[in-house]
């Protein structure tokens, strides 16, 4: 009687699934976020936040540079009757406006005699420039302006592990600090990832992660995706931070969807489609990488 013994290695077959499991766990992200940036287009917020953005006026280069030469923390400006009738909010006591340049045509009537002495009306029309005022919106108090992007609350178990994950991996040092109109960044001179130090735990966890996605793709000496467009670096950097929170449980689709809807040039989110494979990629990475270092 002859017994044969099939050894396995079960560590490896325990791999492979696990391996397989993942990848289906992030195509089932994917999937989400493409399903959940197409539903924003169509969300009443999301078409709220395009009709007041198109109530305001698009100023002038030199506009521009005389607002934020008197105002550099300006993000929205409109007249002192703009603001109280079109967004029911009402400049504050005691603000200063802003002065910029309106175009102010002009027609002007020329009479002139022909060469059989018979008078020739004819109207010329100029443009001159008038000194006027608007304000910013941090100028005026009232109703709130419709928005996206809203930051994520709360806190969450995992937070002192996560970050000390993304520390761990990341190319570059990580930095809490204050930050003007943002949540973070990543400065390819300076080498480093900042991330605003008053945000709740959840929103950190995932702009830290955005911004390692940025510091792998598009850093400049290295990065395979750093010659691509604005619109595509920061479709690529977000889808890769919901995709790497979802995995460990933090769900950023709140944020992440409308931030998506609002980088891309369309509802057919060509950026993220053409994008896909890099996206699922980077992130496969980074949770692998991470899953290693929270062990650790």
């Amino acid at each position: 009687k002859m017994v044969v013994t099939v050894k396995t290695n079960s560590k490896k077959h325990s791999a492979k699934r696990n391996a397989s499991t993942k990848d289906d766990s992030t195509k089932k992200a994917l999937e989400m976020l493409e399903q959940g940036v197409s539903n924003v287009f169509t969300s009443e917020n999301y078409q709220n936040y395009l009709s007041t953005m198109a109530k305001f006026y698009n100023y002038s280069f030199g506009n521009c540079l005389l607002i934020k030469a008197q105002c550099p923390q300006a993000t929205y400006v409109a007249g002192f009757n703009s603001w109280k009738n079109n967004f029911k909010r009402f400049v504050k006591k005691g603000e200063k406006g802003l002065l910029i340049l309106a175009p102010n045509p002009y027609e002007k009537k020329i009479v002139e005699q022909d060469e059989d002495g018979e008078d020739v009306e004819t109207i010329v029309k100029g443009l001159r420039f008038k000194a006027t005022y608007v304000f910013d919106v941090s100028q005026t108090d009232g109703e709130p302006l419709p928005t996206i992007c809203n930051s994520l609350a709360g806190d969450n178990d995992m937070y002192e592990k996560y970050i000390a994950g993304i520390k761990a991996i990341s190319p570059v040092p990580v930095r809490f600090e204050h930050i003007d109109g943002a949540h973070g960044y990543y400065s390819h001179t300076e080498k480093v990832i900042a991330v605003e130090e008053k945000d709740s735990q959840t929103q950190q966890m995932k702009t830290i992660t955005h911004e390692l996605a940025h510091s792998i793709l598009h850093n400049k000496e290295n990065g395979e995706q750093a010659s691509t467009d604005r619109r595509t670096k920061e479709v690529q950097a977000e889808s890769v931070a919901y995709v790497v929170c979802n995995h460990f449980g933090i769900d950023t689709s709140s944020y992440s969807f409308e931030y998506v809807a609002t980088w891309s040039a369309g509802k057919e989110t060509k950026e993220l489609k053409a994008s896909l494979d890099i996206i699922q990629k980077t992130a496969k990475s980074i949770i692998e990488r991470m899953e290693k270092a929270l062990v650790a």
